[in-house]
């Protein structure tokens, strides 16, 4: 008999691997993060979506190791400008528009490297806000002046935290949005360490408390600071909307149908009051580049000004392009008088780079051949806009200077009873580029406590009261004329008197947190290097 010997095979060892979707919850979140603060930005009136977004943002990167939260922040802040900033691309394809939001969702990375950096101090929210809004002051500033579009302030123009816009600016409103979004989430986690634990430290709700109610508060403390009222009486105000013949960048090759536009609907509003269907204004905005004709230069282009301005028989200003012999293009204001014809000149402070001139130019056109549509740059004005237009004093800020806090608030420093945004936003066709211009003047209002009045050459043209309503506006691509009676005010709010003053003092306050941050951590990594020497010196006695 004989036997029979098996032997048993080793098991098949199961795979164990970890499911991947658990390392994809904080990039996801990161990227749902930025789309909320893109959600609560114009024409959507979304603003407490920046909240919800903040608070996200904020569990994304708290705790995080710098090339992490360098990570993360990027993911975030293409979120956030890749569809904010879809306008640029409009007529000149994608690779502007992919570069400039990634160019700024880079200054987001690294400010969130910051964020996650104090992310670990007591009152965290303070110390993270502070250096968002250190982050924004850089990217208003650099590189090539700045560009600062996506403000969170900039979103905030029907929201409840706008009047600390009168209080401090635009630095200060947007630290307390960020403060009251990483409130938020510093609030939900008390709550949940309650629930698992049942007690909670009283400092850190008081913490949480404060990082939440104080903007809010604050916000209803500074509403007095809002006023519309007429303190130095009222102006009316005609704001011309001429049209162009097609959307798109070769408007400018219609330079005279933009002008002739411009000047019919001016001549229209002269019949309507004639036949009484609306008050005669005190004096008259004409749109940026409603006139692309140098009118020094061309004579029939200064033919048809002047017999538009005598028609309506009210100072007007009229948006051109001069070209002076020698140097760059201006973008220049002209004060148009019925009498004596141009008055006085603005030439716009901060120009458009890669639009109105173009740096690094041999560079660019390696990825995009528009670039030579800008033949010959623009160069930058010296002197605040101010005109004396009808015994009222009109502070200048031309299109894309209403980004800039210093743009605006000069013109009102040297006197500005009324601010003026004349722009042409033809080039960006109906995208949202419009309406979050159309905030930031919003915004601006209350700031400086001043009624705004913004013609286009294409629309949205709009009336704005000092307390950030708007009370007329057009539609897009239609020719029309908006006239009201504005309420013109002299008193200067906090905001215009401190001027940077506030935005230097979160800046300090955010180097102060890092600063901080990083002391704890470099004792922190010292700690551990002691006591890991000590563990070996143990181990080695043994």
């Amino acid at each position: 008999m004989s036997a029979t010997i098996t032997t048993a095979e080793p098991p098949v060892p199961v795979s164990r691997s970890r499911k991947p979707w658990p390392r994809l919850v904080r990039p996801a979140a990161a990227v749902l993060s930025g789309a909320l603060l893109y959600a609560s930005f114009p024409p959507r009136p979304l603003w407490w979506l920046v909240l919800p977004g903040f608070a996200l943002l904020g569990w994304v990167l708290t705790a995080r190791r710098p090339r992490a939260a360098f990570g993360l922040g990027l993911l975030a802040g293409l979120g956030f400008m890749l569809p904010l900033l879809h306008w640029t691309g409009e007529e000149v394809g994608p690779v502007p528009w992919l570069a400039l939001a990634f160019a700024e969702a880079l200054f987001i990375a690294v400010g969130c490297m910051g964020i996650a950096a104090v992310s670990r101090l007591p009152y965290a929210p303070v110390w993270g806000a502070a250096v968002w809004t250190l982050d924004e002051a850089l990217r208003a500033r650099v590189p090539f002046g700045g560009f600062p579009w996506g403000r969170i302030a900039f979103g905030q123009a029907d929201g409840a935290f706008l009047p600390l816009a009168a209080l401090g600016g635009t630095p200060l409103l947007s630290f307390a949005v960020v403060l009251c979004g990483f409130g938020l989430l510093d609030a939900a986690r008390q709550v949940r360490r309650y629930r698992a634990t049942g007690t909670v430290p009283r400092a850190a709700v008081v913490a949480a408390a404060v990082a939440v109610a104080t903007p809010v508060a604050a916000a209803l403390a500074t509403l007095p600071l809002v006023d519309d009222s007429p303190e130095a009486g009222t102006a009316t105000v005609a704001a011309i909307q001429g049209n162009v013949p097609r959307l798109g960048l070769d408007f400018n090759a219609q330079r005279r149908a933009v002008l002739d536009n411009h000047a019919a609907r001016t001549e229209q509003l002269a019949r309507d009051v004639k036949s009484g269907k609306v008050p005669q204004p005190d004096f008259v905005l004409w749109p940026e580049n409603s006139s692309d004709l140098d009118p020094y230069r061309n004579p029939d282009a200064r033919q048809v000004i002047d017999e538009a301005v005598r028609a309506i028989g009210a100072p007007t200003v009229v948006g051109a392009v001069v070209e002076p012999d020698t140097g760059p293009l201006r973008n220049t204001l002209i004060q148009w008088d019925p009498k004596s014809g141009p008055v006085a000149t603005y030439d716009k402070r901060h120009i458009q780079p890669f639009g109105e001139y173009m740096p690094m130019r041999s560079f660019v056109r390696l990825f995009s051949k528009d670039v030579d549509r800008v033949q010959r740059d623009f160069g930058p004005g010296t002197k605040v806009g101010v005109f004396d237009l009808a015994g009222t004093r009109v502070g200048l800020v031309t299109c894309y200077e209403a980004a800039f806090d210093d743009a605006v608030r000069d013109t009102v420093k040297h006197g500005g009873r009324l601010i003026a945004v004349p722009s042409n936003n033809a080039t960006f066709g109906r995208s949202e580029m419009t309406y979050q211009q159309l905030a930031m003047s919003q915004v601006r209002a209350v700031e400086h406590g001043r009624s705004v009045v913004v013609p286009v050459t294409s629309g949205v043209s709009a009336v704005i009261r000092p307390d950030g309503t708007v009370v007329k506006k057009t539609k897009m691509f239609t020719p029309d004329a908006l006239v009201d009676e504005v309420p013109l005010r002299s008193s200067l709010t906090p905001a215009t008197r401190m001027g940077a003053l506030p935005e230097g003092i979160l800046a300090l306050l955010a180097v102060a947190g890092l600063g901080w941050a990083a002391v704890r951590s470099a004792r922190t990594r010292a700690a551990r290097k002691d006591a890991s020497a000590g563990r070996e010196t143990a181990g080695a006695a043994t």
